[in-house]
């Protein structure tokens, strides 16, 4: 049977078959992980190969569904010069293409700005920091909500503030662990073959999930693409160890041999991702932003936000964020 292509959490089938009818308003930002191409069927947290396409874009239309919502609380902001809104959205890891997600994120960024009165507003979704940053000097976004190892990374270069945060579920990053077969600490993993899709960050890896535990050169690292490869290779016995987040950690009960897999080291708790303001966001707008992400998810919003998996959504000065921004340095 071949390798399933990609990880697909089973909670989608919920995002896609299970929703209650909203109003209209809450309809209009679902509707696109609603009428996703069926059947969409998961089989141990992954779709086969045939399924693939669906189920990437279901996922792709939960994260953006949710980044959408904070992209909505944006209040009715247009420069006096008439110079647009630009926000850019960067989920590190995330499944699928930014091909698949940013028909999403226009449809939710035309919507926001129908509601909000702007008179031209868009947003760039992206799955790395080389996109991100073509992004970023080519149209000067004033906002972005960002991955922590992503905003640690341009925090310095882009002079980045941290105005809120985005509690999601699903996602990932808040958490790491290194998950074992055949050892039971992670002194027995030191030494060999560790699988893992987080390792393109060294420097966020070592400073802020490990803290001082370990060293990536302290295993024979075996790079994977996507999440459940990881975990299969553990499973296979092609590595020993492997570093996964808390996503990933959560689908282990819904694999097949997944039982056999367990904990033999955990990272502390990493704040979420982070909404951040630029330079060129005038004081009245950062502060306006700023002021309207807890309201996202009050009154009517509370259900969708639920239901798109926002756990928290909040104005912050950074103070949750400086103890890992001390940890990765400048």
């Amino acid at each position: 049977m071949p390798e399933p292509a990609d990880f697909a959490p089973h909670h989608i089938s919920l995002v896609v078959d299970t929703f209650e009818p909203l109003p209209p308003e809450q309809e209009r930002l679902l509707s696109p992980v609603r009428t996703l191409p069926r059947p969409v069927t998961l089989v141990y947290g992954a779709p086969t190969v045939r399924q693939q396409p669906h189920a990437q874009l279901a996922r792709c239309g939960l994260v953006i569904a949710i980044l959408a919502a904070v992209v909505g609380s944006l209040p009715r902001l247009v420069h006096a010069d008439g110079t647009p809104i630009r926000i850019v959205v960067l989920k590190e890891h995330g499944v699928g293409s930014p091909a698949l997600a940013q028909p999403y994120l226009d449809r939710f960024v035309a919507m926001a700005a129908e509601q909000n009165g702007w008179s031209d507003a868009k947003a760039q979704y992206c799955t790395s920091r080389s996109a991100a940053e073509s992004y970023i000097e080519t149209d000067k976004p004033q906002f972005g909500i960002l991955s922590l190892a992503a905003f640690l990374a341009l925090r310095v270069q882009y002079h980045l503030e941290v105005i809120g945060q985005v509690g999601v579920t699903l996602i990932g990053g808040r958490q790491y662990s290194l998950i074992s077969k055949s050892n039971a600490e992670l002194a027995g993993c030191k030494g060999k073959t560790l699988a893992s899709d987080h390792t393109d960050d060294p420097r966020f890896i070592e400073r802020v999930v490990s803290a001082g535990a370990f060293k990536l050169a302290d295993f024979t690292l075996i790079q994977t693409q996507r999440p459940l490869q990881t975990i299969m290779k553990v499973l296979n016995g092609e590595a020993a160890c492997a570093l996964i987040d808390d996503a990933q950690l959560a689908e282990l009960p819904h694999l097949e041999g997944g039982e056999a897999l367990h904990t033999v080291w955990k990272s502390t708790e990493l704040p979420p991702m982070a909404v951040v303001a630029f330079p060129k966001a005038a004081a009245n707008e950062r502060k306006h932003f700023q002021e309207n992400l807890p309201k996202v998810c009050d009154d009517d919003g509370q259900s969708v936000c639920a239901e798109v998996g926002i756990v928290s959504l909040r104005a912050t000065d950074g103070t949750d964020y400086a103890r890992v921004v001390s940890a990765y340095g400048k």
